[in-house]
């Protein structure tokens, strides 16, 4: 049972560093031109696009890494769950989406953008699916791998 815990956090930080790397070189690439709508804080149809794919692969990432850890059909589960109750929370403590339009500048640095991004709501709801979806996936390829 400890290297089921031991593959759920190895496979949470495998996910927290992918998606923080990945996010801020997706940053970097576009811009904050190309991460947000024209003088706003809201995050472009671009960037929801490969951030899908982006969270995605590090869930895979994550439960792959989980699961390769711990060599337990339960560990990718539990991962999946945590991810599914840290989403939600994060959905549902999310900012709603403001009437009052925040004006951004042109210079924009990667910590202020995390920051003060604005995604849609659904993309909020979206992201624990996201989350599940891919460490199960991950998860299950490696178990059938181990068999």
């Amino acid at each position: 049972m400890i290297r089921a815990f031991g593959g759920v956090l190895l496979g949470y930080i495998a996910m927290f560093a992918i998606v923080f790397v990945s996010f801020s070189l997706l940053y970097l690439a576009l811009g904050a031109d190309g991460s947000f709508r024209p003088g706003t804080y809201d995050v472009s149809t671009t960037w929801l696009t490969l951030s899908i794919v982006l969270s995605l692969a590090a869930a895979w990432a994550g439960g792959r890494a989980c699961a390769a850890f711990a060599r337990h059909d339960l560990a990718p589960k539990m991962l999946a769950g945590l991810v599914f109750v840290l989403g939600v929370v994060s959905a549902v403590m999310a900012p709603a989406p403001s009437d009052v339009p925040v004006v951004r500048d042109a210079s924009v640095g990667n910590m202020e953008a995390m920051m003060k991004a604005i995604s849609p709501t659904w993309m909020n709801w979206l992201n624990p699916v996201l989350g599940v979806v891919g460490v199960l996936a991950g998860g299950k390829r490696r178990a059938a791998a181990a068999s």
